[in-house]
């Protein structure tokens, strides 16, 4: 669901920019490190696991389309809505300028559509509420499916009114609609399903990182494998995943492209001229060093695996540079402020 420049205008581009930077400032404000360091590694791991799974593409039986995790949902039942939201945008930072995937200027919508929803709609209008009262593997299942289909819903018709809005293609709104509202339906519910699996495992090997179970301490026991080895075990698992398993992604195009390609016969539409556009294009040639994932005029699958390896660690990079770099600073405010 990553879009392309091509279907966002300047100033709706300014505006969700506006919206996911103002989002970001209040999550580095609220994500409150200092009182849990131990959320610093896992949005590194997580984020990492995150970006890996997003390469493997799906398929839809029965309609030519794919799709794939997006990943807030899975990250806001562990770390919170705001320190998942500042992994997502790790995430998606990383596809965007190593990969050119999703444009540079249509950057803050993806943000806003497959990051805010997941985490902040999937964490308190789902997840809270179903498991404030208790934890049990039915209600884990039932907030992953339900916040996934919902959060998703939410982003892809986020995706019709952006692009509708700015007016750059002739995608009329109730077509483009009923397009991609039922196809991002039936991904989100694969992407629950997934998610859910996820967080069993957690539930079971260590449920103490789930939200809802501050009461048990990280050092207690009660899982059956140590909060080290759930790192490990997920490091692994994102290196083997964009490592390998991405190598068996599907080929179809994903929900976005095959909702376009429906309406209008092709899977992308056109580019749009203007210096906006091109400088923004330009920008994500110089830094996309490993565009569409994979070596520059080369088709192989060295180049996919390799991808799936370099990006998974420039997430995990970017995110602990990140996290270090908020608790650097919010321990030289604390000092002013007591000097002060």
């Amino acid at each position: 669901m990553h879009m392309a420049d091509a279907l966002v205008a300047p100033a709706v581009a300014g505006v969700m920019y506006a919206c996911s930077a103002a989002t970001a400032v209040c999550s580095v404000k609220k994500s409150e490190l200092e009182k849990e360091p131990w959320k610093m590694p896992v949005m590194g791991v997580l984020g990492a696991f995150v970006f890996a799974t997003q390469m493997i593409n799906f398929t839809i039986p029965g309609t030519g389309a794919s799709g794939h995790l997006c990943g807030g949902m899975l990250l806001t039942a562990v770390l919170g809505p705001y320190a998942a939201f500042l992994s997502m945008i790790g995430v998606l930072l990383i596809q965007c300028l190593l990969f050119a995937d999703g444009g540079l200027l249509a950057l803050g919508c993806n943000i806003w559509n497959m990051a805010f929803y997941g985490c902040f709609v999937g964490y308190f209008l789902i997840w809270r509420p179903i498991v404030k009262n208790g934890f049990s593997r039915a209600k884990i299942i039932t907030a992953s499916i339900l916040g996934s289909v919902i959060s998703l819903q939410l982003g892809a018709f986020s995706v019709t009114l952006e692009t509708v809005i700015s007016g750059i293609t002739e995608l009329p709104f109730s077509l483009f609609a009923s397009t991609m509202q039922p196809i991002h339906l039936a991904i989100g519910f694969v992407e629950g399903l997934i998610t859910a699996m996820v967080l069993l495992f957690v539930y079971e090997a260590r449920p103490q990182i789930l939200q809802g179970m501050e009461e048990m301490p990280l050092k207690q026991g009660g899982g059956r494998c140590s909060f080290r080895k759930v790192m490990i075990i997920f490091g692994m698992i994102a290196l083997l995943t964009g490592g390998i398993f991405s190598l068996f992604a599907s080929s179809h195009p994903d929900g976005l492209e095959w909702s376009i390609e429906k309406i209008t016969g092709v899977p992308e539409v056109e580019s749009v001229e203007g210096s906006v556009y091109t400088d923004a294009e330009h920008i994500q040639e110089t830094t996309a060093v490993l565009a569409d994932y994979g070596f520059r005029g080369k088709d192989s699958s060295f180049g996919t695996s390799f991808s799936g390896i370099a990006g998974s660690l420039a997430v995990l990079g970017i995110c602990l540079a990140a996290c270090f770099g908020f608790r650097y600073l919010g321990r030289k405010k604390k000092q002013h402020e007591q000097i002060g």
